[in-house]
């Protein structure tokens, strides 16, 4: 439901103060369209039913829907399963293959009220500010009782975490401690999961399986209580560097995979044009200097990329010298094939070897052909997409054999950017 969040207070269910139904992925094997945590929130309505998000893409919809205005009418809480059959493919299914839990619950009119004035200015979906939602899923917490949104100060773990969730454990700060135990490395890599959480007198397992599910094994003595964890890092940084035509494709687009984007040009004039207000941020500066004082302040992380597309030597060079030095995610720079020789030369004399100039990408971007500005941006956010699942084969989907949504390595906690030295090893954030 996090995803949701921004949408709340222009919804206009949510402005009118309708009890609404909250359908949630808490379960996905085989390939899957959505993951664990995509919610879609569904309020009746004539002629037809108000709905916000989508959890398949289509498939199961129209099922879910009617499942939710079930629940609104029983008031009670159920799940559902959808997977493929033989005998029903193209029926209520999925035909892709996989198979999904949905946990369907209503969602009282006053929890969705507060969470959409909690989010009115706009703190819970503001890309720089963690965040993340915990509920209970089993039905005698639905409601107030069984909701809890965390925080920044929550985010951070510790006893403001296990504080926060006494409010699904009322009267048992135990369990809300072990709770905070199991949520806290997944609310650490802003990801979702479901954990279970040992009542008194079970015994507590810690294990994640093949499903990410944390916590009790099943068949345990005692009971256990399910919470479904849903949470977002930070946005990661996206350095533009070059106000022209390539970075003015490139800043919207970069926003769209969900980077917080800033335009960086030494050039008042050009950095001023009202092409690039769509940035998060523009800065005026050198862009070498801009970069060494983010990371020395602490404002970069081993997911951050940097593109530099300013075609200008003695702008891109030190650049190119103190993000190789960095242990960032991605650093590209665009240019001719001549171009890349002398950058080359450039940073040997500065003292990098093949390990450093390994991580440049240059030329920029995977060969898709581009030429016009947006196509460009297309190539170079396809190697950075690339790059982030690092089983990707970079060719046509049909021609890949297995499964298309094969399993990938989670995200490791993100670290602040610190200077690395020549021949240590890189390893990319995200395996």
């Amino acid at each position: 439901m996090i995803e949701l969040l921004s949408a709340l207070p222009t919804w206009q269910p949510a402005l009118r103060g309708d009890p609404c139904a909250v359908a949630t992925v808490v379960g996905a094997s085989g390939s899957v369209p959505r993951p664990v945590g995509t919610s879609m929130l569904v309020a009746s309505g004539t002629p037809a039913p108000h709905v916000l998000g989508s959890l398949s893409g289509g498939c199961v919809e129209g099922a879910v829907v009617a499942a939710a205005l079930d629940v609104l009418e029983s008031g009670a809480a159920a799940s559902a399963r959808f997977g493929y059959s033989a005998e029903d493919a193209f029926a209520v299914g999925l035909t892709c293959g996989g198979e999904v839990e949905v946990h369907i619950a209503p969602l009282p009119a006053e929890v969705l009220a507060s969470l959409a004035a909690h989010d009115a200015g706009g703190a819970a979906s503001a890309p720089g500010v963690p965040c993340a939602v915990v509920r209970r899923l089993d039905p005698t917490h639905d409601g107030a009782g069984g909701l809890a949104l965390l925080g920044p100060a929550e985010c951070a773990g510790g006893e403001a975490l296990a504080t926060a969730l006494e409010t699904l454990f009322p009267g048992a700060p135990q369990m809300a401690a072990r709770a905070a135990a199991l949520v806290e490395p997944i609310v650490g890599r802003g990801s979702s999961a479901v954990v279970a959480v040992a009542t008194e007198g079970a015994c507590e397992l810690r294990e994640l399986d093949g499903r990410g599910d944390v916590g009790v094994r099943r068949g345990d003595l005692g009971g256990v209580v399910r919470l479904l964890v849903e949470s977002r890092l930070p946005a990661p940084r996206f350095m533009v560097v070059g106000a022209n035509d390539f970075g003015a494709a490139l800043v919207p687009a970069a926003r769209l995979l969900g980077y917080r984007v800033t335009l960086v040009d030494a050039r008042p004039a050009f950095a001023a044009q009202e092409r690039f207000a769509c940035a998060d941020e523009i800065a005026v500066a050198r862009p070498h200097e801009y970069l060494v004082a983010e990371a020395r302040a602490g404002r970069l992380d081993a997911r951050t990329a940097v593109a530099v597309l300013s075609h200008d030597p003695k702008f891109d060079i030190p650049l190119l010298d103190a993000a190789l030095r960095l242990d960032l995610a991605y650093v590209g720079a665009m240019g001719s094939r001549r171009s890349h020789e002398q950058r080359i030369a450039a940073l040997l004399e500065a003292g990098h070897g093949p390990v450093d100039l390994g991580r440049l990408r240059s030329p920029i971007g995977l060969d898709l052909g581009a030429v016009a500005p947006a196509e460009v941006a297309v190539a170079i956010l396809a190697e950075l997409v690339a790059a982030r699942h690092p089983g990707a084969g970079c060719g046509p989907l049909r021609d890949r054999r297995g499964h298309v949504h094969a399993a990938r390595p989670a995200a490791p906690d993100p670290q602040e950017v610190t200077p690395r030295r020549e021949g240590e090893e890189v390893v990319s954030p995200w395996t």
